[in-house]
């Protein structure tokens, strides 16, 4: 169960550390009302949102794996819910960044991110252990 809590807190700050740059990197542009459309407009909000999911995400792995320490669970379920945790990290930024670039085909890959959280979730809620 180490290698899970490892590989979760690792790729948490990873997501933060991508959240605070890519923030910067848009932030650069934030100031221009007519930026990509607008502030309402839908590739604005897409690249705002993936720029969140990196701090949201990586806050769900580094959540992970303080749980796991306190409530350990079987390394079974332990891995493969670190993998799914940092599929998601690594694939809901994305997923939003390519959908802000071209709506179509992107935006019909959410299920990824959105399958691979949701899955680990059950992982980690199935073996709950309470002490």
């Amino acid at each position: 169960m180490q290698w899970a809590t490892d590989t979760a807190l690792l790729a948490g700050w990873v997501g933060m550390l991508l959240g605070v740059t890519s923030g910067a990197i848009i932030g650069i542009f934030f100031h221009r009302e007519d930026w990509m459309g607008g502030y309402g407009s839908f590739r604005r909000r897409m690249t705002r949102l993936g720029h969140i999911a990196f701090f949201g995400m990586g806050l769900l792995n580094i959540l992970f794996a303080l749980t796991i320490k306190a409530h350990p669970i079987p390394e079974t379920a332990a891995r493969p819910a670190a993998i799914l945790f940092v599929a998601a990290l690594a694939t809901m930024s994305l997923c939003c960044f390519l959908t802000a670039w071209r709506k179509s085909p992107f935006r019909h890959f959410f299920f990824i991110p959105v399958g691979t959280s949701g899955t680990a979730i059950v992982l980690l809620l199935l073996n709950w252990n309470p002490s």
